[in-house]
């Protein structure tokens, strides 16, 4: 199915984004053990937390974006940065407690690679820093990143503090897009 497809596709079933369709064919090729309580990393403008919430009505969703989202209901989102998760009271009292969280976040590209690079890897440290400190014990994590330079090291780095590390790239990721998805079991 060609991208733009993805997209139309998206539009006539009610989810805000195509991005749907690849935490679905995700989440059916790896399998997390439970869906009931997820932290929704990067979640505007909601695609991921709106198909959970469809998919798995019982779940509770908690999102966290610096961008605005309208709001889903059964989903409590917040408008911070990843950095500050930490002070977020309803989040921080479920640490520990998370059994899937999931991140679509991306920097904004400058072109520049090397900068490009850099900020990813950052980004992507400060998301499965969340996930480790978030997650229970056997919880999994989906993260989006990007083939680059650093996606070897990244996923050593993964692999330190995930029992299962998987590298996927879902059918409705742009052909020509560089983004990946690594996918982990605390």
């Amino acid at each position: 199915m060609h991208a733009d497809n993805w997209a139309h596709k998206a539009k006539l079933m009610g989810y805000r984004s195509r991005a749907v369709f690849k935490l679905e064919e995700i989440l059916s090729k790896f399998k997390p053990n439970k869906i009931t309580t997820i932290l929704d990393l990067g979640s505007a403008p909601g695609g991921w937390s709106q198909f959970i919430i469809k998919k798995y009505p019982k779940s509770q969703v908690f999102a966290i974006d610096t961008l605005d989202m309208d709001s889903i209901k059964g989903i409590k989102f917040f408008k911070e940065n990843i950095e500050n998760i930490n002070d977020i009271e309803d989040i921080v009292k479920l640490k520990g407690k998370f059994d899937l969280v999931i991140s679509d976040i991306a920097p904004n590209l400058t072109g520049i690679s090397a900068i490009d690079c850099e900020n990813i890897f950052d980004l992507n440290n400060l998301t499965i820093n969340a996930a480790i400190n978030f997650l229970e014990a056997n919880g999994s994590f989906i993260m989006k990143t990007f083939q680059n330079n650093n996606l070897k090291s990244l996923r050593k780095d993964m692999e330190l503090s995930f029992n299962i590390v998987q590298t996927y790239k879902p059918a409705a990721s742009k052909k020509k897009s560089g983004e990946i998805y690594l996918c982990g079991v605390k």
